[in-house]
């Protein structure tokens, strides 16, 4: 992390970032976060349609809380890869859905992730706007290489879809080829749990909401990037905001510090010093006060419901009630009985509907 952020100041003039950050709008500054917080509401309202098949009733207050407790473990644990395992684990602790059947879900999600940060991108890149001549050739190879991934990704997903069984059973000799154990068994497990939750985009009336709904996660995610452009005076198209939103994004895939310390500002300096042509001094100065201003409340909040929930940090670092442990989950539901709802539901414990 020292060494990325010396590499971020090594030729910014850290009077003038300092200037410029206790220049910069309040009010403004303070709407990102407000913009952002609405996102992960917005996330959790999304969470409905891919856990429909596990789960058909789904309240919304451990949708909420579990997205609230995964962000928390990104933003304080290493390697930004807690999240997901995480948010699983703690809607499993609140409703009767196993772990890998929740963590199969995000599988879906992050899915339509991928496809609606690049959709945004080229929006971007093809705008009116658009200065395509400053385009950075690493930046160029970097997309390319990225899309060439989701390519691989999407036709994965697409083949699971279209033949569940064959994929299931396929994926069974290959584990079948491991020492038997506790690796086989979880390996087992986390298969049926993904088919059973990609069995969600077989159903249009699941997917087409869960699609426009991802737009509004990343569009929300934008604008509070933008309000944050216009906290430090940078006067720039709301494409550009899409831009770095999506630079962004594809740096928090990378091996990351707790919290996306460094790995954030350099993707924002990316796409508005190297894209735009912005002075480095203003970006930096935006780019570390936006994310001094979006930090604490979901890492707050998130640590809050983790208490409420009895989950400590160590859960996720492997120790104590470890998230991907089988041992440790409740049952996953069978792919062939995803889609039928459980005999019986817990209410979330903050009594949401």
């Amino acid at each position: 992390m020292a060494a990325l952020l010396w590499w971020l100041f090594r030729n910014a003039d850290l009077a003038e970032v300092w200037r410029h950050i206790r220049a910069a709008d309040a009010p403004l500054l303070l709407t990102s976060a407000v913009i952002a917080m609405a996102g992960f509401g917005v996330r959790a309202l999304r969470w409905k349609y891919f856990l429909a098949p596990v789960q058909r009733h789904t309240p919304f207050g451990s949708r909420f809380a579990a997205v609230a407790v995964g962000f928390m473990a990104n933003n304080l644990l290493p390697s930004g890869r807690a999240g997901e395992p995480g948010r699983a684990y703690a809607y499993s602790r609140m409703e009767p859905v196993g772990f890998t059947a929740a963590l199969a879900t995000l599988v879906v999600e992050r899915l339509l992730d991928g496809a609606v940060i690049f959709a945004l991108i080229f929006v971007a890149i093809l705008g009116p706007d658009f200065p395509a001549e400053t385009l950075p050739e690493r930046l160029a190879d970097g997309m390319r290489i990225a899309a060439a991934g989701l390519g691989v990704v999407l036709t994965g997903t697409v083949l699971v879809v279209a033949f569940p069984a064959r994929c299931l059973a396929m994926g069974a000799r290959l584990v079948a080829l491991l020492p038997s154990g506790r690796l086989s068994t979880g390996l087992t497990q986390v298969m049926e749990g993904v088919v059973g939750g990609l069995s969600s985009m077989r159903g249009w009336r699941l997917m087409l909401p869960a699609l426009a709904w991802t737009f509004g996660v990343w569009l929300l995610q934008s604008l509070s990037f933008w309000a944050g452009f216009l906290a430090f005076d940078i006067r720039l198209p709301f494409a550009a905001a899409m831009l770095t939103n999506g630079a962004v994004a594809m740096a928090a895939a990378l091996p990351a510090t707790p919290g996306y310390v460094g790995t954030l500002q350099g993707a924002v300096s990316l796409a508005l010093v190297g894209v735009y042509g912005v002075a480095p001094e203003p970006v930096l100065a935006c780019a570390v006060a936006w994310h001094a201003v979006n930090f604490p409340p979901i890492t707050v909040l998130g640590l809050w419901h983790a208490r409420r929930l009895g989950i400590s940090l160590k859960d996720f670092r492997g120790r104590g009630s470890e998230p991907g442990n089988p041992a440790h989950e409740p049952t996953s539901t069978p792919p062939e009985t995803a889609a039928a709802p459980p005999k019986t539901a817990n209410p979330a414990p903050d009594g949401s509907p």
